[in-house]
């Protein structure tokens, strides 16, 4: 007999210190205290205006909850146990009066054996009480009873937040807010049985050829005691394995086991992700099982020396993969997420051509149903261990219940395919930099870092690792990310980096962004806002929806948002501080900024034994609220032009086109340089295993006429397999000899690297017989790239623009929006036209392009995923249109 009770209703809570007598229906469990406060009318909701303020004084007080359930029917030599999956955080559980659990670890799953304190059955109910002392104060309390042995270092929000083993981010982030709750996060149940299986894992090794796949099974089974376990694997409902093992008095069964010819696990765009049923059952009168989906990958990290420093890059299978993704925050303030929308996410990040996601160190580890997403999808996890920004401690009792943690997510976790990698923490490594912590990395005894001024080495490079090998031997793991092998965490030679010379520290324009390169770039981005309705949502007044609100101000957590976003803003293009329109720009440069790292750092892949960028994630994809952020997608799942820029990057046959960078916010710099500029260079990046012919077109258009002001170039064009093909490194046509000035000269012995750029001084171009530059005769052009395969289908193209936009005109661009299915819209312009962008709806309902340009002769087709009905249905804007959103176009309102 094996029998669960959920515990998931009659729930009720009060305040711990309300002697009132007044108890409160829980909204939901599992659940969290600020919801269940707002169901019940007693805070409003903390993601609209500025009621979270409002609702910080809830992080301050204790809550206790309770419920009552009958006894469960037992019989002779069963066991009772009571099964806590997530509480958060600090609880004091009783059953019928009696204390059975103390909890201080929101990570740790706890089961409580209580079949001796259960009331007999048909007794009567037996009462369930948690107390939730506040996380918030006793954080504070720790930092002052432990200040004598750590010093507590955080960046964002308070030092309290250390301590404490809780989702840092709701502490406040610069895209978060302060609200740090309490309650019944994931759920509770009564397990009744006379065995179980606890666990049920592998451990192999797929070999060098593929051909083969051979390692051991494991099962735990409880209560602990020598029992026949009948293991199993299955392919599609086929047994193709079967075997027999006895456990040890410990309960722990294992059998070794080998597959010839596996069906192995690809990431998306590689091959399938294949699986297998993975069973263990005890062979009793009740056949008790438990069974997982697996699959098996030969996975390695690549760190070989090269001429660059060392590569950083994954081989699945053989098969050296380019990373392109973003990296994911909890889903929700509240962490109310449910295993259909985990998947909608995942879901929209492979719409967007996208292979990977890392999953941050300041918020959880998320819930199975994410990572079997990413495992039936093809997508490649990054893990961070639940530490960031940061000196984390490292005294007895932090440590011990940190390996509680370790082991139980790492168990937990380590049969999906999809994970990877594990990552020590996110930053903290930053953290020593800055502050200047002892860090000697020649010093290889652990014991010595404990007694440093930096303890929490002793956890990134000898705990966690430790742990590693113990639970999953041979996984991989980087000591933080970003990290460097003992060299600067900025180093872009060896190891990954974080990317924030463009928005953090010098504001560098995004159009360096060639020169801004890593081994791996695990973090960069461009803050923008979201959808109009979701501000809308989150700003309701109408009095303050405009830009530099108070309350738009307290929806951007950003540090000195206004500073940097204007500067981006103001040095591209012409503000204009209408809501819609001012919306609009921001996401024109988010967009643009995505659009120049993606395409040119995978540029860099290369080739094999040439891998410069191994993977390019983004900050971020998601926020937890609705507000103003780096995300690519809003709170409601509403993509952002951004998103549809990566997607265009990722392709898997994607062309890119890009002119020299010339500055022109420095003193005294010619402006007419950039403008006169002919140089220009193409190449296409392709992930696919087989060289292909292509077909390359190159358009010269006039961004005043729309006419051709060069001959266009066809080429055919032998693509790299899994690599980039450098196609054109050249002047612009003689036809524009007008334009001409003195050729900059490569300095590599390879074709001119964009990479070198800023290093170039400028060319002059006041030079006898050169004629004097004229904003009245200068035609300023766009170049325009596509490539198709052989029977003409379109692969891919790429816009370049002449910087800056704003010195550019945008009277009568022509367009024309035809509704031409009923699913489908056709976009054409008589002009060049920049960041074509089409309003959209609420839940994932991602189009098949959005935030794109429109170049005469090329229309462009965007896909709806519902019925679009009359064209006037729709709403649309571009840069320098004079019905931009909100204005002339009917809305679509938010649900």
């Amino acid at each position: 007999m094996e029998e669960i009770q959920q515990l998931d209703t009659g729930w009720t809570f009060k305040d711990t210190a309300d002697n009132s007598g007044e108890w409160l229906p829980a909204a939901n469990v599992p659940g969290s205290i600020h919801k269940d406060l707002e169901h019940n009318g007693q805070i409003p909701d903390p993601f609209v205006n500025m009621n979270e303020l409002n609702a910080r004084w809830v992080a301050e007080r204790s809550w206790t909850y309770r419920t009552c359930f009958a006894s469960p029917p037992t019989e002779v030599g069963s066991v009772t146990d009571l099964v806590f999956k997530g509480l958060d955080t600090l609880a004091t559980v009783s059953l019928n009066g009696a204390k059975i659990l103390e909890a201080d670890n929101m990570f740790v799953e706890y089961r409580v054996n209580i079949t001796e304190k259960l009331k007999p059955e048909h007794s009567g109910a037996n009462v369930l009480e948690i107390n939730f002392a506040s996380a918030m104060l006793r954080g504070r309390e720790l930092v002052k009873e432990r200040a004598h042995e750590h010093r507590f270092i955080a960046h964002q929000t308070e030092q309290g937040r250390l301590p404490i083993r809780k989702a840092q981010y709701q502490w406040g982030w610069d895209w978060g807010p302060i609200l740090v709750t309490a309650g019944i996060w994931r759920p509770i149940y009564i397990h009744t049985y006379a065995s179980r299986v606890d666990d049920v894992w592998f451990q192999a090794q797929v070999s060098e050829d593929l051909g083969s796949v051979c390692g051991k099974l494991f099962a735990q089974v409880s209560p602990g005691r020598a029992c026949k376990v009948r293991f199993t694997l299955a392919k599609d409902g086929q047994l193709v394995f079967d075997c027999e093992s006895v456990s040890d008095e410990s309960g722990q069964a294992s059998c070794a086991f080998s597959l010839q010819d596996p069906a192995l696990w690809y990431p998306a765009g590689f091959g399938k992700p294949e699986r297998y049923e993975l069973g263990a059952t005890i062979v009793s009168d009740h056949h008790i099982s438990k069974t997982k989906l697996i699959g098996f990958r030969r996975a390695e990290l690549i760190q070989e020396s090269d001429r660059s420093g060392m590569s950083f890059y994954f081989r699945i299978n053989n098969i050296d993969i380019f990373c392109g993704g973003a990296c994911w925050i909890p889903a929700d303030s509240f962490l109310a997420v449910t295993p259909e929308r985990y998947r909608e996410w995942m879901q929209l990040l492979k719409k967007g051509n996208q292979n990977m996601v890392r999953v941050w160190g300041g918020g959880i580890y998320e819930d199975d149903s994410f990572y079997e997403a990413c495992d039936e999808l093809g997508i490649l996890v990054w893990q961070d261990f639940c530490m960031a920004c940061q000196s984390t401690p490292a005294y007895d009792s932090f440590l011990a219940s940190l390996e509680k943690e370790a082991r139980c997510n790492i168990r937990r976790l380590r049969t999906h395919p999809s994970l990877i990698i594990w990552a020590g923490n996110n930053e903290d490594y930053e953290i020593q930099e800055a502050y200047g912590l002892d860090y000697d990395y020649a010093d290889k005894d652990p014991q010595s870092w404990l007694k440093s001024s930096y303890p929490a080495r002793y956890v990134y490079e000898h705990l966690l690792p430790n742990i590693l090998e113990q639970e999953d031997p041979g996984v991989i793991y980087h000591p933080s990310s970003p990290w460097s092998h003992g060299k600067k965490t900025t180093d872009p030679t060896v190891g990954d980096i974080h990317q924030w010379g463009i928005w953090h520290r010098e504001l560098k324009p995004y159009q360096e962004a060639p020169t801004l390169s890593g081994r791996f770039v695990s973090e960069f981005g461009m803050v923008a806002y979201p959808h109009v309705e979701t501000i809308k949502s989150m700003v309701t007044d109408p009095g303050q929806q405009y830009p530099g609100s108070i309350l738009m101000d307290f929806h951007n957590r950003a540090i000195d948002h206004e500073r940097k976003l204007l500067t981006y803003m103001s040095e591209n293009f012409s503000v204009d501080y209408n809501l819609e329109s001012f919306t609009h720009l921001t996401q024109l440069v988010q967009a643009d900024a995505l659009a120049h790292t993606y395409r040119s750092w995978r540029r860099q892949w290369r080739s094999a034994g040439r891998r410069e960028c191994g993977g390019v994630l983004v900050w971020q994809l998601n926020d937890c609220w609705p507000t103003i952020s780096w995300a690519v997608v809003d709170y409601y799942m509403v993509p952002k032009p951004g998103y549809y820029a990566i997607r265009r990057a990722l392709t898997p046959v994607a062309v890119g086109v890009a002119r020299p960078f010339h500055p022109w916010t420095h003193g005294h710099v010619d402006p007419t340089i950039a403008l006169a500029d002919r140089k220009y260079e193409v190449w296409i990046a392709s992930t696919e295993a087989r060289a292909r012919e292509v077909e390359l077109q190159v358009r010269f258009i006039s961004i005043r006429t729309g006419k051709d002001v060069a001959k266009k170039i066809v080429r055919r064009v032998t693509v790299l397999a899994n690599g980039t093909t450098e196609v054109i490194t050249d002047d612009v046509d003689v036809a524009m000899q007008e334009l001409a000035h003195d050729k900059i000269v490569p300095e590599s012995e390879d074709t001119w690297d964009l990479n070198q750029a800023s290093d170039f001084k400028f060319p002059s171009r006041h030079k006898r017989g050169v004629p004097p530059f004229s904003l009245e005769t200068h035609d300023p052009y766009i170049i325009f790239a596509r490539v198709t395969d052989e029977a003409g289908g379109l692969l891919s193209t790429d816009t370049s623009w002449p910087d800056p936009l704003k010195y550019l005109s945008w009277e009568g661009r022509g367009v024309q929006v035809e509704v031409v299915g009923e699913q489908e819209v056709k976009v054409t312009a008589q002009k060049p036209v920049k960041g074509f962008v089409l309003q959209e709806v609420r839940d994932g309902a991602a189009l098949s392009d959005n935030g794109f340009d429109v170049v005469p002769g090329e229309a462009q087709v965007v896909r709806f995923e519902r019925a679009i009905g009359d064209v006037n249905d729709l709403r649309w804007t571009f840069l320098g249109a004079e019905n931009t959103l909100g204005r002339t176009r009917r809305r679509y309102e938010l649900p």
